[in-house]
């Protein structure tokens, strides 16, 4: 049984977890900078793939609040064609309120605002992670 990556992505920080490899525990990775350069998370996630045994990628999607489509799901659409082409299946997951919920956590773990960029992402990344095995896993 190969792991699950999960991303949450944005124009500057993108949040990578992965989980354990009974994909029952889902752990932050990293946070990488991109600055609105997508191809550096292509190459980080060439570098992923090459050392874990990943069997799907599930990428963070921002719908509204009212379940439209958002402008920034518009743009993970692209990606995700970028990302299929390193032949790993890709699964949308509804991401609202991820960011929220990260941030709700570093407030009860007394993370201080300097540092809550360096941590929300890969939070984010962790609770869509998360989410998705609690679906998967029943």
């Amino acid at each position: 049984m190969g792991k699950i990556l999960s991303i949450d992505y944005g124009d500057v920080r993108v949040g990578l977890a992965i989980t354990d490899s009974t994909n029952t525990i889902a752990t932050g990775l990293d946070t990488l900078i991109i600055q609105g350069n997508p191809d550096l998370l292509i190459s980080k996630l060439q570098e992923i793939l090459s050392e874990n045994n990943i069997a799907t990628i599930v990428i963070g999607y921002p719908k509204n609040m009212d379940g439209t489509i958002s402008k920034k799901a518009i743009e993970i659409d692209k990606l995700i064609e970028k990302i299929q082409k390193l032949n790993v299946p890709v699964e949308k997951w509804d991401e609202r309120l991820t960011t929220v919920i990260a941030y709700g956590t570093m407030r009860q773990l007394g993370i201080k605002q300097k540092q809550k960029n360096k941590f929300a992402d890969k939070l984010a990344a962790t609770t869509i992670l998360q989410d998705y095995l609690k679906y998967i896993n029943g």
